[in-house]
């Protein structure tokens, strides 16, 4: 039987979202334990099952894969120590090099996302020029109807007002071009996330990511 997420996954979560100290964490450490080991348990087998159309996962470890649950709270008004939420990067994460994926669980709030995130700005300008030389091969992917579906439209946080510097005002991919990240999001009910079908479910929303990621990841192979 592939593994699950458990409701007893969200129910920390949401005590630790109404009680995020150190005390009642320490207090409560078995729970936290019990949930990270159901987390790993969990991206065990979606790696396993996603390596079936990205070989690549196959070598992503699990417990690395995980993010840590302790905040750094050096430089954030919020001095809450610990996030309320597990999140996976499956190759993708801030000032990655490469299209990836990545998985959000946090009650309420849960999804999924591909692409590239905060690039650094060599990598910016390889794969706005990819887009901009490619644009029909690019806009084909997007409006490709299941991805459509499951993906209306790119994440337009942080986007440019302008044209960024060495492409022209009229480039017919002048909005894309405008991103300073290429990321496809898929909210997921927290059912979803408990459903004891969640790996395979999963696995095919990902899948649908997939050519997505390898053209943003065409200048670098």
């Amino acid at each position: 039987m592939s593994a699950s997420i458990s409701s007893k996954t969200f129910d920390f979560l949401t005590k630790l979202n109404k009680n995020n100290n150190r005390e009642w964490f320490n207090e409560n450490k078995n729970l936290y334990t019990e949930s990270q080991q159901n987390i790993v348990s969990f991206l065990d087998e979606l790696i396993k099952e996603m390596s079936g159309f990205d070989e690549e996962l196959a070598k992503i470890d699990s417990k690395k894969a995980l993010f840590r649950i302790y905040r750094d709270t050096r430089f954030s008004k919020d001095k809450a120590p610990y996030k309320t939420n597990f999140g996976a990067s499956l190759g993708m994460g801030k000032g990655s090099q490469k299209g990836g994926y990545y998985l959000h669980m946090e009650p309420g709030k849960s999804f999924l996302a591909g692409g590239i995130y905060m690039p650094e700005s060599s990598v910016l300008k390889e794969v706005r020029k990819e887009i901009s030389m490619y644009g029909n091969d690019f806009v084909k992917i997007l409006n490709q109807k299941d991805f459509k579906k499951h993906f209306p439209e790119l994440d337009q946080n942080d986007k440019l007002k302008k044209i960024p510097q060495g492409f022209e005002k009229e480039d017919p991919m002048a909005e894309y071009l405008k991103l300073k990240n290429f990321i496809v999001l898929y909210h997921l009910k927290d059912e979803e996330v408990l459903d004891k079908s969640a790996v395979s479910n999963m696995s095919k929303i990902f899948k649908l990511m997939k050519p997505f990621n390898d053209f943003l990841n065409t200048p670098f192979l």
